[in-house]
């Protein structure tokens, strides 16, 4: 597919917390990644305002295994309580995924080069990612690497079928939908053989709206002088 990459994403543990189990603060990890968190990932390997990361694939390639943990939060008004989080334990995904030109920015016309963004997107994913990598919260840390997305054996592979329920996909933001709204997805998922191809943002049909939000501006002065601080902290660090 034009401008893709594909990449094996792990880590020890994730925690893809399904927002139900939130309301009386205990967390509990869906059984897979969410559209939103996946495209999280390949925004911290490579993001730009003028693109749009579009995730079109998931491969599962270890067990699905979970664990309990016992974590006092951080209360800022004094406590001591104990939440009870369960997250995903030794956890293994190939992704595709690509990117298009946002269409909701006309703003960022100007830096529309399709090959310039592709290189760097290829070059970062080998260098690891242009900042940390989350496994859907900060203290599960991930890491990525290129890879042949369907190579290797995966633990489910001649699975068949599994029906994983309603999930929340992801997020709808302004500059990502033109609507000065922010909306939250719904769907309901089916992975075959370990595989979960997912609905682009668009197709989702089930959407509920979170509140009002103005889309971010950006213009090319304060993109160039970000690429610039980038360029000076790699020569740097190189030096």
């Amino acid at each position: 597919m034009r401008n893709s990459i594909e990449f094996e994403v792990f880590g020890n543990y994730a925690l893809f917390t399904d927002p139900l189990t939130k309301m009386g603060g205990e967390k509990l990890s869906y059984q897979v990644p969410t559209y939103q968190a996946l495209k999280g990932i390949v925004e911290s390997i490579y993001w730009k305002p003028t693109l749009l990361m579009v995730v079109d694939e998931v491969r599962i390639m270890n067990a699905i295994r979970m664990e309990s943990k016992g974590i006092r939060p951080i209360e800022y008004g004094g406590g001591n309580t104990l939440a009870n989080y369960t997250y995903l334990k030794d956890i293994r995904y190939q992704v595709r995924a690509h990117f298009i030109f946002n269409p909701y920015r006309p703003d960022m016309a100007f830096d529309r080069n399709e090959n310039k963004h592709h290189s760097i997107l290829i070059r970062s994913l080998k260098a690891g990612g242009r900042r940390d990598i989350f496994l859907g919260t900060r203290e599960c840390q991930g890491y990525v690497e290129p890879c042949v997305f369907g190579e290797g054996e995966g633990f489910y592979d001649n699975y068949g079928e599994l029906h994983l329920g309603t999930m929340i996909h992801g997020i709808n933001y302004p500059d990502e939908t033109g609507k000065n709204e922010m909306e939250v997805r719904i769907w309901n998922p089916v992975m075959k053989d370990g595989i979960i191809q997912f609905l682009r943002p668009d197709q989702c049909t089930q959407t509920r709206k979170v509140k009002d939000m103005e889309p971010k501006q950006f213009d090319a002065e304060n993109v160039e002088s970000v690429e610039n601080l980038f360029r000076q902290i790699v020569e740097g660090g190189n030096s």
